[in-house]
């Protein structure tokens, strides 16, 4: 529309300069003759004619680009519908998941996975699994920004305690296992190897003098001892992952105490030892 409007601009500018040339030529109309006069009218009809010619062109040109232009846009709103209907969506339903999909991906990239707490964590990763859930996800606009969030969650986990307190029923497989720990059970080795020597303190109660300070035996821990939890790199829980730990070659010894006097009283003992092999 603004070329049509300049084009009229500019042809209505050319009649203005005819105009004047005609009136100019009035004024000196004592100098021309009248053939010179049609002869200067002509050239300037012929001029207007060749402009207007121009004009038609350029207006058949420019209903030719609308019509280009409306094809166009049909054929984008039918590539958009069509790629919206293979997600099983319209464009209302992917402005819908536009929105819930941008509070995740500011909720996942707020997160620090390094200072994060697991119900952090649990609820980030409960909105991820709403996106995820939905095939909207993989449009074009969307894929790799879901690709980064799905990355980023697969390796945040919250850091290990440095200490953690045993209570009642707990073992090294179970500690292991804990989502706040390493979340598997198989890197118990690790947790036994760094309290061989000296737990990290012993909570009181339920700890009390007569429990060990130290675990010697991986099949024995003890309520109030709060074992080291060391931090794993990669390597070292692959390289735990790795080998075999037997604990087949611990076991529990119970002895048992009799008094003549009162009845029999039995008296369970725990105590570290080590089964030996037979040659």
């Amino acid at each position: 529309m603004k070329l049509h409007k300049l084009l009229l601009v500019l042809f209505a500018f050319s009649l203005t300069l005819a105009g004047n040339s005609v009136v100019a030529q009035d004024d000196g109309m004592e100098e021309m003759t009248m053939e010179q006069w049609q002869q200067e009218m002509d050239e300037l009809t012929v001029r207007k004619n060749d402009l207007m010619n121009q004009l038609n062109g350029l207006n058949r040109d420019i209903d030719a680009l609308k019509k280009q232009n409306t094809d166009k846009d049909a054929e984008l709103t039918k590539a958009e519908n069509d790629l919206y209907g293979a997600v099983g969506t319209t464009k209302s339903g992917v402005a819908d998941f536009r929105g819930k999909f941008e509070a995740a991906e500011k909720r996942v990239n707020g997160l620090n996975c390094a200072t994060a707490k697991q119900d952090d964590i649990d609820a980030v990763n409960k909105d991820l699994a709403a996106i995820t859930a939905s095939k909207i996800r993989c449009l074009p606009e969307f894929w790799s920004r879901w690709e980064a969030m799905k990355k980023k969650m697969d390796g945040c986990k919250p850091a290990a305690p440095s200490c953690y307190t045993v209570v009642k029923g707990d073992c090294l497989y179970k500690i292991a296992g804990m989502k706040n720990i390493y979340g598997n059970s198989r890197l118990w080795p690790a947790i036994w190897e760094a309290n061989k020597t000296k737990v990290a303190d012993m909570k009181m109660p339920p700890a009390n003098k007569r429990t060990p300070n130290k675990v010697t035996n991986p099949n024995l821990i003890y309520p109030g001892q709060c074992l080291n939890i060391p931090n794993l790199t990669d390597a070292q829980k692959k390289d735990i992952l790795s080998k075999k730990w037997n604990t087949g070659k611990w076991r529990r010894k119970t002895t048992m105490k009799k008094t003549t006097e009162t009845g029999t009283t039995k008296t369970d003992e725990k105590k570290d030892t080590k089964s030996t092999d037979k040659k």
